[in-house]
């Protein structure tokens, strides 16, 4: 069976009502992303940041999940699937994936401020001051912030190693270190970008690319796949 490893970005997310995480001026929802997205921003005002995440898993709640992610999930009857998304998000497990890789966290799930190993999950949308680990200390929202480690790069690279086919849907290629995984890839296999937004990228004679949204380029790909592989 071949293996897929499938790289996701915001578009994706984008088709099924979730904001994306920055637009062109830098702004997050109006907030500066440094404020709601740093421990700087955290430590100089807590509040914002639990309230910030609050409503993004709230928003979250009602969206689902668009033919992009349904495809992709839908490959797993015919090929080895493995999803590493820069997406917060759980509509790719909401859609049926089940082997997905969070590289900048999970809006569903929150964190021990004392011990990183501490994770848990959340049943409703809302973290708030007083919400504690099991060591009495304050739960913060489980995401990957600017300038910190991203803990899941390493796993990201392996699958990528070892894919017999990558993906890139929704992406910009331009977010590190996770635009570099299609580098880490061996050279000689098929490579698929689907993106309304072409992101530069260097022409080689196994890169394809489709220049529309997720929700009608993965499915067009994943016929293509199974009429080559299957």
């Amino acid at each position: 069976m071949k293996k897929i490893v499938v790289l996701t970005g915001a578009g994706i997310s984008a088709e099924s009502g979730i904001r994306t995480f920055r637009d062109a001026d830098g702004l997050w929802e109006g907030h500066d992303v440094m404020e709601v997205a740093s421990p700087q921003g955290w430590a100089a005002n807590r509040d914002l940041v639990l309230d910030f995440y609050n409503l993004r898993r709230k928003q979250a709640l009602t969206a689902e999940p668009n033919k992009g992610h349904l495809a992709l999930a839908d490959l797993e009857k015919d090929f080895e699937v493995t999803i590493v998304t820069q997406n917060v998000d759980n509509l790719h497990e909401k859609a049926g994936s089940s082997h997905v890789l969070h590289l900048h966290g999970e809006l569903f799930k929150s964190r021990s401020t004392v011990d990183e190993s501490l994770v848990y999950n959340m049943k409703g949308w809302e973290l708030n001051a007083g919400d504690k680990c099991e060591k009495g200390s304050q739960l913060r929202p489980h995401i990957v912030w600017f300038g910190e480690m991203v803990p899941m790069m390493d796993v990201a690279i392996e699958e990528s190693m070892s894919a017999d086919i990558f993906l890139v849907v929704g992406t910009s290629l331009a977010v590190y270190p996770a635009a570099g995984l299609i580098h880490h890839t061996r050279p000689n296999i098929p490579k698929y970008i689907i993106d309304p937004n072409m992101p530069q990228v260097a022409h080689e004679p196994n890169l394809y690319l489709f220049e529309e949204k997720g929700g009608t380029g993965v499915p067009k790909v994943a016929e293509i796949l199974r009429a080559k592989y299957i």
